[in-house]
């Protein structure tokens, strides 16, 4: 998560803030990391589905190529998991993860 700010941040223009939005990942409530100055990290509620955009995606996936499966092994997993991801055009993560909160936070 270190390496992920201090890149992030670097590639930022200088007259910018970004705010990150994290999700309950241990490693993004780290007492250990240091955030650059040119960003803030933006922690969601413990349990909060309709406030985090990923969380369509990884329904979306789930019930299209993952529900009512048994795989044959973990190559098959990858090779499925691989498959799902690749059938998501742009147009489609943008439909799914486009929350109308996110321009009224972005701009």
């Amino acid at each position: 998560m270190q390496l992920f700010l201090n890149q992030f941040a670097a590639q930022l223009p200088a007259d910018v803030h970004a705010a990150v939005v994290l999700d309950g990942a241990g490693w993004h409530a780290s007492q250990k990391l240091v955030v650059p100055d040119n960003v803030t990290l933006v922690p969601l509620p413990p349990y909060a589905p309709e406030l985090n955009p990923v969380e369509r995606l990884w329904l979306h996936l789930r019930e299209r190529f993952f529900s009512h499966c048994v795989f044959a092994g973990y190559r098959a997993i990858i090779d499925t998991c691989s498959a799902a991801w690749n059938s998501l055009s742009p147009e489609q993560l943008r439909s799914l993860t486009a929350f109308p909160w996110i321009p009224q936070v972005s701009s």
